[in-house]
C-alpha cells in the first residue's frame, strides 16, 4: 500500500509520521511506499527511510498535485491548509490552499481514475470551524453549518465536495471535523485559536503567556494525541457505515479558559499560572465569539473515535510527549 501525506511538515503531519515510524502496522497492512509532501521539505524518520521520501509541493499550484496522484496513493491524508487566522487576513490565500488546493487534488483523483481503474481513501482534515452561531447548548450532529469565517466556509465547500466525489464513487472520503488541538507544540502560529495552547505550553516551560480573550470563553478541545488517533482510526474502519454522511464530528472536551487554568494550577502549580499576561485582542475576540463551544459528537463515538474527558489529562500528555514527563 502507498500512503500519501499532505501537510507532513505541520504538526499533526510530523505527528502521525512519528506515530507511524514507531509502528510500521499502524493502519493495518503493510506500507510499501510513504510520500510526505508540503511547503516544505518534510522530516523523514530514521525508521522510515526506507520507505518514505519527501516533496516540496505548493498544492495551489498548477500541476502540482496530479504530480502527487500520480504516484496513485492507496491512503491519502490530507492536512495540508492555512490556518484559521492567517486564512481570515490572507483571503486570497486561504481560497488558494484551503479550496482550489484540495479541489486540486480530488479532481486529480478524478482523472487517474478516468485512465485507469483507481479508488484510494481520502482522510480530510476538516474543522469545527465550519459552524458559526447561533448554537444550542450542546450542538448535535445534525446541526446545520453555517460559517462565520473564510476558513470555515472553505473546510465547509470541501466537505460537500468529499461528499459528492464519495457519492459518485471517485474516492472513499471521510471528514473529520477537529477539535482544537490543544497543547500544539512548538511556536506560536497564525491560527486565532493559538493563545488555548499558548496560555499553557509556555508558562509549562517557565515563559509568559498573552491571554486575549475572557476567562469565561468556553471552546471543543482535544489533544495532539487524540488527533492522530483519530486519523488512524479513520483508515481502518469501514467506511460503509457512514453511508452518505460522510463527515464526522469528533469527539472532544468541553472547557472554559478559567477551567483549562484550573487544570495548569493543578499539574504545575501557581507559579506557571502566574505567568499569564490578560492582553485583551478585540479582533481574536470577535472571531473567537462565533466558535462553537460544546458538542454532542455522537455518532463519532458509536463509530469507535475517542478523545480526552479531563483537561488535566491534555496538559500530562503535553507534558509526556514534549517535555520528557517534566515541566519548568
Amino acid at each position: 500500500m502507498h500512503v500519501l501525506v499532505t501537510g507532513a511538515a505541520g504538526m499533526l503531519g510530523r505527528k502521525l509520521v512519528e506515530t507511524l515510524s514507531a509502528d510500521l502496522e499502524l493502519f493495518g497492512f503493510e506500507i510499501s511506499k510513504l510520500t510526505l509532501a508540503d511547503v516544505v521539505a518534510p522530516p523523514i524518520p530514521s525508521a522510515l527511510k526506507n520507505i518514505a521520501s519527501a516533496q516540496t509541493v505548493d498544492l495551489a499550484a498548477s500541476g502540482e498535485p496530479e504530480k502527487l496522484i500520480s504516484g496513485r496513493p492507496d491512503l491519502i491524508f490530507h492536512l495540508a491548509a492555512i490556518v484559521s487566522g492567517e486564512a481570515e487576513v490572507e483571503f486570497d490565500k486561504g481560497y488558494a490552499i484551503n479550496l482550489d488546493g484540495t479541489r486540486m487534488i480530488f479532481e486529480a483523483i478524478r482523472h487517474e481514475s478516468m485512465r485507469e481503474a483507481y479508488r484510494p481513501r481520502i482522510i480530510f482534515a476538516s474543522s469545527i470551524a465550519v459552524f458559526g452561531q447561533p448554537f444550542p447548548p450542546r450542538i448535535a450532529d445534525d446541526f446545520f453549518t453555517t460559517p462565520l469565517t473564510s476558513y470555515g466556509t472553505q473546510k465547509a465547500i470541501c466537505e460537500l465536495l468529499l461528499a459528492d466525489y464519495s457519492r459518485k464513487g471517485i474516492f472513499d472520503g471521510i471528514g473529520l471535523r477537529l477539535p482544537t488541538v490543544c497543547i500544539r507544540p512548538g511556536k506560536p502560529n497564525k491560527a486565532a485559536s493559538g493563545f488555548f495552547s499558548n496560555i499553557l505550553r509556555e508558562p509549562l516551560v517557565g515563559q509568559e503567556a498573552v491571554l486575549p480573550v475572557e476567562d469565561t470563553v468556553r471552546h471543543w478541545f482535544a489533544s495532539p494525541r487524540a488527533a492522530v488517533g483519530f486519523f488512524v482510526h479513520a483508515a481502518r474502519m469501514d467506511t460503509a457505515v457512514l453511508g452518505s454522511r460522510r463527515n464526522l464530528t469528533l469527539p472532544g472536551l468541553s472547557a472554559q479558559v478559567s477551567e483549562q487554568i484550573d487544570a495548569l494550577r493543578r499539574v504545575a502549580g501557581e507559579r506557571a499560572v502566574r505567568l499569564i499576561r490578560r492582553e485583551p485582542d478585540p479582533d481574536i475576540q470577535k472571531i473567537v465569539a462565533g466558535w462553537p463551544e460544546d458538542f454532542e459528537a455522537q455518532r463519532a463515538k458509536e463509530l469507535g473515535f475517542v478523545a480526552e474527558t479531563r483537561f488535566d489529562d491534555i496538559i500530562r500528555i503535553h507534558i509526556e510527549d514534549e517535555l520528557g514527563g517534566a515541566g519548568a
